[in-house]
């Protein structure tokens, strides 16, 4: 017989508290058009963004995700000292080491929190949700921020017409805490490792620092082989997240998936027979693809704006790198 002590959490977890920043600068397509050889119709019917938002020098993936915890922090009613665990999903925060969480942490007024970042590419909220719920209801931690965080920006290759117009900055966060009924549902997720390079960086840092190559690595895709695997795989892991959450598309109020592109959104919302009444969050034509960022902020403005309501029912599914799923029904904060 096992001498260790059974964990002491909560039944269930839930999202108490969302917040978001999307940096001052908003750029149009007409900035994007001075580098790549295309047209604005051309870039909203690809993908339909008409804007996105890049960070300033001072816009750090450590400032613009302090602003989105704060928010977060406030939304969930409880104070910094109570965070027990930040995880921060990023792939560009350019510092090895140490953790970016553990900066955030620290300027956010945690108290000796666990910190952590992780690198799930536009999964990565999604991977950092089912991490928080796991720490909470195995009570390691009581209340559990995640954020979701890219400057994509920096990791833009302007002259690359298949991707200038895609990438935004910004940073989303969540306070995941303690619940007497289920707020977050199993979690599908996986990898599909042989498709690693449908999207990946153009070039390994060495080869940079080596001078190997003059320009700085970016990020890169092949278009085509990316919209196919979402529309046609992703909607299937959707679906199973529904049958395991043991709901349908008809008890769901709102839909929120990786803001990659308009044209997957609208094909995902097809294939999965959502009925009318769900809200489909579209932050995608005014805020971009921001990856890791773009679920959390998708949801914050839906619940800003009014579109969607706390206690709603809601899917969300992010999708990229590696490649990367991990999709959840949520109950909203």
């Amino acid at each position: 017989m096992s001498k260790i002590k059974p964990s002491k959490g909560a039944p269930y977890a839930r999202i108490l508290g969302v917040g978001g920043y999307r940096p001052t600068r908003v750029v149009p397509n007409e900035v994007i058009l001075e580098t790549i050889d295309s047209s604005d119709e051309w870039i909203r019917s690809r993908s339909g963004i008409s804007t996105r938002h890049w960070a300033s020098s001072e816009e750090t993936v450590c400032a613009m995700s302090v602003e989105a915890a704060g928010k977060a922090i406030a939304d969930a009613g409880i104070t910094p000292e109570q965070v027990g665990g930040v995880i921060v999903s990023t792939v560009s925060h350019f510092k090895q080491t140490p953790a970016v969480a553990t900066e955030i942490a620290d300027k956010i007024g945690a108290v000796k929190p666990a910190a952590f970042d992780i690198s799930a590419g536009c999964a990565g909220f999604g991977y950092g949700l089912t991490l928080a719920k796991g720490m909470i209801v195995e009570g390691s931690a009581e209340y559990v921020l995640v954020i979701g965080v890219e400057r994509l920006s920096d990791l833009t290759d302007l002259e690359d017409r298949a991707t200038a117009f895609l990438f935004g900055d910004g940073a989303g966060a969540v306070v995941v805490g303690p619940a007497q009924e289920p707020g977050i549902g199993p979690t599908v997720w996986g990898s599909e490792g042989d498709k690693s390079e449908t999207i990946k960086q153009t070039v390994p840092w060495t080869d940079y620092r080596d001078g190997e190559v003059e320009k700085f690595p970016a990020i890169t895709q092949e278009g085509q082989a990316v919209f196919r695997w979402a529309v046609f795989e992703m909607a299937k892991v959707a679906q199973q997240a529904l049958d395991a959450a043991g709901i349908s598309a008809a008890d769901l109020d709102v839909f929120i998936p990786h803001q990659a592109n308009m044209r997957i959104i609208d094909s995902m919302v097809k294939t999965l027979k959502l009925p009318e009444h769900v809200t489909v969050a579209r932050d995608v034509e005014t805020t971009g693809n921001t990856s890791a960022a773009s679920i959390p902020l998708a949801m914050e403005r839906l619940l800003a704006t009014g579109k969607a309501k706390s206690g709603d029912t809601a899917l969300v599914i992010g999708f990229g790198a590696g490649l990367v799923y991990a999709a959840t029904v949520v109950t909203l904060p």
